[in-house]
């Protein structure tokens, strides 16, 4: 599934990943490939992306950490969006 990441200050990520970990405002929801269409709000928390050969631009790398093979971004909120094999997070 693809997957976008988008700040107010800038895209994130863009890129091709096998699953992603949200901390929806009911609880932690993981997506996989081919997932129904959902929006949802998000709270404090981390995103988890994982995938292989994911690739970070060196210009925000250093907003990410790695964890048990996974790419780490830590959010204080956002809103996502799947549909159609695309997750699209707004994050704060």
């Amino acid at each position: 599934m693809y997957l976008e990441i988008v700040s107010p200050e800038a895209t994130l990520f863009s890129g091709e990943v096998t699953s992603i970990a949200v901390p929806g405002i009911n609880g932690e929801f993981e997506m996989l490939n081919n997932h129904a269409p959902v929006v949802s709000l998000l709270k404090e928390g981390n995103i988890k992306i994982y995938g292989n050969n994911i690739t970070l631009e060196e210009e925000v790398a250093d907003k990410f950490t790695k964890a048990d093979k996974a790419i780490v971004l830590a959010i204080n909120s956002g809103t996502l969006e799947m549909n159609g094999n695309k997750v699209i997070v707004l994050a704060d």
